[in-house]
Parts: C-alpha cells; structure tokens; sequence
C-alpha cells in the first residue's frame, strides 16, 4: 500500500533528525551539534493510531549563497520533498529566533500551498513557551506550534492533527482486485524502459543510453491470456549520495512508491556490469516490503565467451545471498531474446506468493523436524516449538509457538526456512517466519 509523505524541512541544526526519531520512534536519523549533518533525504516508515505514513527527513536548507558546495542540491532534495508531500512539517529554533534562514525556508514553503505546521522546537519549559512563539508569526507560514523533539513535548496532538489532513489510500489496489502488480526495478541504465516497451508492445517510455531518462513512474494496464497486469516502468533507483538532481530525487521516492504497492518486483541488472551492491540494495527494498522477486539478466547478448558469462553468475551467488529463492533469466531487452518468458515467471512468482498451506501440512512438517532432532539450547533449556500456522500471505508468513522466543537464533530461523523451502513451493517469494511464547503443561512445572 502507498503511504503518504509527510516532509520535514528547515535551516540547518533545528533538530530535524531529533524530531524524525522521535515520530518514528527509531534513532536512525543521525543527530549531531553541527550544520549539515543531514545532506542526503532519508525516509522513514511512522505510525500514529493505525495511520501510517512516510516521514521524509531533509537536509538543512541554507541561502542560495551559502559557501556550503551541497547547499543548492540539499535544497533542490529539499525542495522536491515538500512537493511531493502531502503534509510539510517547517522546523525552526525556539531556543534562538527567527532568523534570514528560516524566512528564507519560509519563502519556499509558501510557494507550495501544501498544508504546513509551523513548529517552534527546543521549547522545552512548556510553562514559558508562549513567550517565545509570537514572533515566529512573520514568516506567514500559520500559528506556530511549540514542541520538544528532545523530550515529545507536543508531539502527540500535532500528529493527531497531521494524520487528520492525510489523503485516504488510493483505492487502485481495491478497485482491480484481479490486476496483478509489476514493477520494474533497478539502477539506471540497466535496460529497464527497454524492457517495459518491448513487454507492453509500443514505446510507451523514453529509450535513452543516458542514466536517469525516465524521471518517474509511469503505469501502464497490461491484458495478456485474459489476465491483468499493472506495469509500472520506475524511475532508477540512484545511490543516495548521487541523487543530487530535484527531480531524479522525486522519481526515486515514486519508485520506491511503486515497489510499496507491487505484487512482483522484476529486477533489471546490467549482466555485462554483473550484480553490483547497489542492485543487491534494490532488491533488499522489494523484499523488505513483501515484494516477489523476479531477477533479469538484461543484455546478455553483450557478452562474449562462457568466462564472462561465469563472472557474471559468480555475482549473482555472491550479490543475492539474500534470495537464494529468487529466480532468474537471461534476456536481451533490445533483440527480445527471452523476454516472452518473463509472463509466466511473473505469474508463477505471484502465485506462489499467495500460497496457502494447511496447518495440518505445517505441523507434519513439525514432526519431521522434531524427528530430525535438531534444535537449541542454552544450559538446561532446550527450545521446544509445539505448533505452527499460516497467519499471513503475500507474502506468507508463519506463526510459531515455542517455549523460548529467546533461543530462536538466527542460524535457526535460516535453518526452519530451508527446511520449509524444501518441502513446500515458495520459488520466487519472500517468506516471514514469526516466534511466540506458548509453554507446555511441563514448562509450567
């Protein structure tokens, strides 16, 4: 499901990060008393009552006539954030003022006519903060509200309210029930709008030998056999430290959109570059968020002799350790060697990804395990697990009772999921296996 964006801008060293930490209840964003520390956007998954959203933690927006040699594409990511928020969270410094900077951020935030919050942070005497908000007032941004990142002074009712100005989903997912969910993903220049043209049968997408040509997501409805594909051509997914252009930050934060609401993440690699760590990067965004996994070793023809086709596969066993269970196929997007297979890969990853196996399947499978004799222990403990059940699909997911969560290494979550791999069909999908406590009547003794 696409979650809304809620954007945090403001001058450098306001406590952005500190407040990003905060909402997200995570210590990801990197906190530190100097200017700058943020340069690169990071995203966040926030929850408030229920509500999720993405929490967009920007660099500190500096005069364009700042000495800093990242102070204009700091703002240009800045800036391509708050456009594509649905909600913006403008941070100044209570503690100091309002100051150039801030009516600087200000000028640009009015621009946008987005719903914003004008938060006053480092407030953090809640008995002396109205002193300190009135002049706040000049910057034309609405009434300032006092907060403490630091402490979570006033952050519950300001999310209560920021949730209440988020859109509702957007209802493509429910209104085609029956429409499978393809998005093409990978670095630029890995032949992904070529792919895209020749699956859907025209030039729907920009061909261009030129990384970053396609600046966003384009959705196309596919019909092939009677069935219903959302065909999504993302933009390429840069590394963070080169994504420096407004808007090739836009259309990397509209990629991961789309892997978000995608049923089967197709990743395009350059074979003649081999994997790299950045497609092995990508992958791990399709397969955090659920996604099955198709792997597309494009411009295979490019290749000369079986030693660099060997190379080639060598980077596949060392880059995607992450999905042995990941298949993949040698294509060529520009002579369409084997792109008519892609189809039913896709299908058969989809399929797979919506399995559902009976309990009494999964607990045969318990006893085998059992039989087999190998488990954990830690002293006199030994790790019993008593029963298992699907609790989840696309991708499935598993619940297993046992007696000790704390002993369920991750050796041994490896362990279970091979064992599940081998006796059930999950070729091609992400599974998740979860641990809870449940004693036996001999543990209560």
């Amino acid at each position: 499901m696409s979650r809304p964006i809620v954007a945090i801008v403001g001058r450098p060293n306001v406590g952005k990060s500190t407040l990003v930490n905060r909402i997200a209840q995570t210590s990801d964003a990197i906190v530190h008393q100097s200017r700058g520390v943020t340069r690169d956007r990071s995203y966040h998954v926030a929850d408030w009552n229920g509500r999720e959203f993405m929490l967009v933690d920007t660099g500190g927006i500096e005069p364009m006539k700042s000495d800093d040699v990242f102070a204009t594409s700091i703002r240009d990511q800045a800036l391509a954030a708050a456009e594509e928020a649905a909600v913006i969270l403008f941070v100044v410094d209570g503690s100091v003022g309002a100051t150039e900077e801030d009516e600087s951020v200000a000028r640009m935030v009015r621009k946008l006519k987005k719903p914003t919050f004008l938060l006053v942070n480092k407030l953090d005497n809640p008995a002396r903060e109205n002193d300190s908000l009135w002049e706040f007032y000049s910057l034309g941004v609405g009434d300032p509200v006092a907060v403490s990142a630091l402490h979570g002074h006033g952050t519950g009712d300001l999310l209560d309210e920021v949730v209440s100005l988020l859109p509702e989903d957007a209802g493509d997912e429910d209104d085609e029930p029956d429409t499978l969910r393809v998005a093409i993903i990978g670095r630029p220049n890995a032949g992904k709008s070529s792919l895209f043209n020749k699956m859907i049968g025209n030039d729907r997408s920009i061909v261009s030998n030129i990384a970053g040509t396609t600046r966003d997501a384009i959705d196309t409805v596919v019909e092939r056999d009677g069935k219903r594909y959302r065909m999504v051509d993302t933009a390429g997914i840069r590394k963070k430290s080169t994504v420096y252009e407004n808007i090739e930050y836009y259309s990397m934060v509209r990629g991961l959109r789309a892997i978000d609401r995608a049923d089967v993440a197709l990743l395009v690699v350059d074979a003649s570059a081999g994997v790299t760590e950045q497609d092995q990067k990508v992958a791990n965004l399709a397969i955090e968020r659920g996604c099955a996994l198709v792997v597309l070793l494009n411009k295979w023809d490019l290749l000369k002799d079986d030693y660099e086709r060997e190379a080639v596969m060598e980077t596949v066993d060392r880059r995607l350790t992450m999905a042995p269970w990941a298949e993949y196929l040698r294509i060529s997007a520009m002579t369409g060697r084997s792109v008519h297979k892609i189809w039913d890969m896709v299908d058969a990853a989809a399929e797979r990804r919506a399995s559902h196996i009976t309990t009494s399947q999964l607990n045969k499978l318990l006893t085998d395990m059992r039989e087999f004799g190998h488990t954990v222990s830690d002293g006199k403990r030994r790790l019993k697990m008593h029963y298992v059940t699907q609790t989840g699909e696309k991708p499935p997911a598993f619940t297993f009772f046992v007696n000790h969560t704390d002993l369920v290494s991750d050796n041994y979550k490896r362990y279970i999921e091979n064992r599940m791999r081998a006796t059930f069909d999950f070729k091609g999908t992400p599974i998740r296996l979860r641990f809870r406590a449940k004693k036996s009547d001999k543990d209560k003794e």
